[in-house]
């Protein structure tokens, strides 16, 4: 009886690391280099593109109007897996200019920015 239980943990153990690793290997949608646009929130502020907020804008020297991101194109430099499963990229503009004026790069939860339309594919 101990010798089936414990066959049967192992069976079990081996399906969820095979289905784990399965995980890992799908292809991601957007890699480095892509290219996308920055939309209107559907709340007053942007929740998943990490702006930073006014007060650090004003003191790096930089205007503080979200209006003015909207419809900027950007590039992905770096894309990151958290431990949650969600990816976490930072992007830049595609001009080469500052966000605000004062920050060069940011950093985005990729998939609800995407659901939410703060980001969109070109």
């Amino acid at each position: 009886m101990k010798q089936l239980f414990f066959a049967l943990l192992f069976v079990a153990g081996s399906i969820n690391v095979n289905a784990q690793g399965d995980k890992q290997a799908v292809p991601q949608e957007v890699q480095v280099g892509d290219i996308l646009e920055i939309g209107r929130p559907d709340a007053p502020s942007y929740k998943y593109i990490d702006f930073p907020r006014p007060n650090f804008i004003i003191k790096r020297g930089g205007i503080a109007n979200y209006k003015r991101v909207e419809g900027n194109k950007v590039i992905i430099t770096a894309i990151k897996e958290k431990k949650d499963g969600t990816l976490k990229v930072k992007i830049k503009r595609t001009d080469g200019g500052r966000f605000f004026g004062s920050h060069p790069v940011v950093s985005a939860d990729l998939e609800n920015a995407l659901e939410s339309g703060e980001l969109r594919r070109i």
